[in-house]
């Protein structure tokens, strides 16, 4: 199979979130394949593994948080402001007119990149799939069918799944662009639910790579993560809830809370070590409001509750005032248990990383988790997704009869967290990862090739 010079594209790079996870995982994979490695990003949060700096290219327009971004979603989506502007039938024309322009602007600049480094195929991560960097979205679209690059879009989530984007000025192109259907282009989901809803609502054939991990380089206790209890100030035998996840609505952290506060009142005896932890940064999908939420709700429970996301990144270093930073694997492996409520999930990141810790897991039957993830045979608590008039997980005595079990039942938890990891191994491994990308890339070879022939032939001059 040919080696192509690959250059991934996002708002956001080398986080914690689940598309920057799983971005350097394909990284891994992609140059094990022998395939050359770039990055485009609004912003780089930290190194990337496996790729020189020289082939990453920062655009601050297309950050999340940019200026530009903010000032088309105040006026796009209604539901991002708490008091939206009235517009016209002009004004919205005009303001398409305006992103319209910005992206051919950025595409312009994202094409010299290409032509510089002879880049043959772009991979959009979630580009095309959610609003959150608009800009990105109609420049990688402009390249894909005014410059006829291969292109292949990564969908992790699509914008009619979330209510904040759902209600808007600009559906017409947001259905044009997000994501396209124009010829010459690849699509490729992360669950069979995706699928679907791709087959009929654009009626295109997208390829399905699910999330996957590293488990033959597990996280395991070593010299480094050995001090983690020690230096956020829990004892060893602490009991630790783990909440692997951001601090998100759809992840439903109220419910983990309700959950750990019936576990401590029907068990008493634990309740003096039971501590919730909430391991990563409120996310892109909140505002403060949500924080001031769980806090409240766990000083009300009686929770003893624990943010530590200035204390974890996407990899291991010291800091001079902190000491040592850790990564989310290193967190979970002095978890006693995960706590994985979601109300919804593209497909399940922080499940597959808390199987490869062998830590059990606490998790509500969500539709992928139905549709993708359990028939592989996990051994799971399971909490039914059920939600009473409240919109309140609807919880079982038999669940926390089960979590105190795996708790206090060593045999027990490593007959779990054993078959678990054998199942996800051979599931989601990075092995069925690189078969995968061996298929779409040798399938989408001949397009790749005529992208390359095009480009060398526009390397004189050229309009985006």
């Amino acid at each position: 199979m040919d080696k192509f010079r690959i250059c991934f594209i996002s708002g956001k790079l080398g986080d914690v979130d689940g598309v920057s996870l799983e971005v350097d995982k394909w990284i891994d994979v992609l140059v094990q394949m022998g395939h050359e490695i770039f990055a485009i990003a609004g912003v780089f949060s930290s190194p990337l593994k496996n790729i020189n700096g020289k082939n990453c290219l920062e655009m601050k327009e297309i950050r999340f948080d940019s200026d530009e971004q903010e000032y088309f979603e105040k006026l796009i989506f209604p539901h991002m402001s708490k008091h939206p502007p009235h517009l016209t039938l002009e004004r919205k024309v005009s303001i398409l007119d305006e992103l319209v322009e910005k992206g051919s602007e950025t595409a312009t600049r994202i094409y010299d990149f290409v032509k510089q480094h002879e880049i043959d195929v772009l991979i959009g991560e979630n580009t095309n799939a959610m609003p959150m960097s608009l800009i990105a979205g109609t420049a990688v679209h402009r390249l894909a069918t005014d410059k006829r690059m291969a292109v292949i879009f990564h969908h992790h989530d699509f914008w009619w799944e979330r209510s904040r984007f759902s209600h808007n000025h600009i559906e017409s192109f947001l259905n044009r662009i997000m994501p396209p259907v124009d010829l010459g282009i690849e699509h490729i989901v992360i669950s069979s639910y995706a699928e679907h809803i791709l087959r009929s609502i654009k009626r295109v054939n997208p390829y399905v790579v699910h999330n996957c991990e590293d488990f033959e380089n597990p996280p395991v206790c070593d010299e480094y993560n050995s001090h983690f209890r020690e230096d956020l100030g829990f004892q060893s035998d602490d009991l630790l809830f783990v909440q692997p996840t951001r601090v998100v609505p759809r992840k439903r952290i109220e419910d983990s809370i309700e959950l750990v506060a019936r576990y401590i009142q029907k068990y008493s005896e634990d309740a003096g070590r039971v501590h919730f932890v909430i391991s990563l940064y409120e996310g892109d999908e909140t505002d403060h409001d949500y924080m001031a939420e769980i806090k409240e709700k766990a000083v009300n429970k009686g929770v003893n509750l624990h943010f530590i996301a200035h204390r974890v990144e996407s990899i291991r270093r010291q800091d001079s005032e902190l000491g040592r930073i850790y990564t989310n694997r290193d967190v979970l492996v002095n978890a006693d248990i995960v706590t994985y409520l979601p109300i919804w999930e593209g497909f399940g990141n922080a499940f597959l990383e808390a199987v490869a810790a062998r830590v059990p897991v606490v998790t509500t039957t969500y539709l992928v988790y139905k549709t993708d993830i359990k028939m592989c045979g996990f051994r799971n608590v399971e909490i039914r997704d059920n939600y009473n008039r409240h919109g309140e997980l609807i919880f079982e005595e038999k669940n926390l009869i089960d979590i105190n079990r795996v708790l206090h039942d060593r045999v027990l938890r490593d007959e779990i967290t054993n078959n678990n990891f054998e199942k996800a191994s051979r599931e989601f491994s990075f092995k069925i990862l690189k078969n995968r990308l061996e298929i779409i890339l040798e399938e989408y070879g001949d397009e790749v090739r005529a992208s390359r022939k095009r480009l060398q032939k526009s390397k004189k001059d050229y309009y985006v």
